[in-house]
């Protein structure tokens, strides 16, 4: 008589695998085309909760569960400043948890366009946060040290800066520029170590005090030009070294500022950025003028390797008040 085969239980064969409920999560939460387009939108900064509603033009109780979807699946974070709740995307993709697979989707998310109505949604919000940062130093110039040290003083990366660019290689020394250069305190380390300086700004009570403060300090050698990166005025300079402390988290588009400098930096020269590492404080916003809540540094990386800039050092310092300071030394890729 045939036997009859017996199946033997595999051990914790009925167990569930938290890996697997994880990844499964993730692909739930990437598995509606409204979650790709948060996911999508929230790419380079953080967003209220009613910002997103308008962009989206959708009500608050519906965006709130696919928000709550996202969240549990580990692709957003959320943080409450005041009354608001600002989403931003994750920085951590667990592996384990579908990392990997959430993390593929994001960049191929990322390589597709926005949907026109929601970029010009985008760039209607940040030429009003533009306009707030602008309204900001017009009216807070007086205080601009009181405000700066609410996130980082001078002292806590002036020094640093300072040390990278007397140390830096460069085979001449006649021009330095500059950008966004605050109340002017720099401006102090680079009169005496060049033969010419041009401060730019685009707000005329800041490129006021940092006159002020050249003046003081019999600081000769300084030009000051009203206006941006792209301004005229500054058609045919090529700096030896162009600095840009604590400005790129205040200007709507600091890829283009990026861009822009590299085009007036000279054969050899550098370019010095200083700003804030990412961070999720979005009180920044309405206190300091800020538009971006920080940069991670890949994107720093990334945006100045599409300006034809290459790594040439930098130096991370100690957070504080919940802030971290990154300085950035780029030059010629070909350097």
């Amino acid at each position: 008589m045939q036997g009859t085969a017996t199946l033997t239980p595999v051990a914790g064969r009925d167990a569930p695998d938290a890996s697997l409920a994880d990844l499964a999560a993730a692909c739930k939460a990437c598995a509606d085309p409204l979650r790709l387009t948060v996911l999508r939108v929230l790419q380079n900064d953080s967003l209220a909760v009613s910002e997103l509603c308008e962009l989206l033009g959708i009500r608050q109780p519906a965006l709130s569960h696919h928000l709550k979807v996202l969240a549990r699946a580990g692709l957003v974070t959320s943080r409450r400043e005041g009354t608001s709740i600002f989403y931003r995307r994750s920085d951590l993709l667990a592996p384990a948890g579908g990392g990997a697979v959430a993390a593929a989707l994001l960049a191929e998310l990322d390589a597709r366009p926005l949907p026109p109505a929601i970029r010009r949604g985008l760039g209607a919000l940040q030429r009003a946060r533009e306009k707030n940062s602008r309204d900001f130093f017009r009216l807070n110039a007086d205080k601009f040290r009181e405000q700066q040290d609410l996130i980082a003083s001078y002292e806590q990366y002036g020094d640093t800066v300072a040390k990278l660019l007397t140390e830096a290689p460069l085979p001449r020394r006649e021009l330095a520029l500059e950008i966004g250069p605050g109340d002017g305190r720099f401006l102090a380390h680079l009169s005496p170590r060049f033969a010419r300086v041009v401060a730019l700004d685009n707000a005329p009570e800041m490129l006021a005090a940092s006159r002020a403060t050249a003046a003081d300090g019999g600081l000769d050698n300084i030009d000051f030009i009203l206006g941006d990166t792209g301004s005229p005025a500054l058609a045919g300079i090529q700096a030896d070294c162009i600095v840009i402390n604590m400005v790129l988290h205040h200007t709507p588009a600091p890829a283009q500022v990026l861009a822009d400098a590299a085009a007036h930096l000279a054969p050899g020269g550098v370019i010095a950025v200083t700003d804030l590492c990412r961070h999720d404080q979005g009180w920044a916003r309405e206190n300091c003028g800020d538009l971006w809540l920080g940069f991670e540094p890949e994107q720093l990386t990334g945006w100045a390797a599409d300006a034809g800039l290459g790594d040439l050092a930098s130096s991370f310092l100690a957070q504080r008040n919940g802030f971290q300071v990154q300085v950035r030394l780029f030059g010629h890729a070909t350097q």
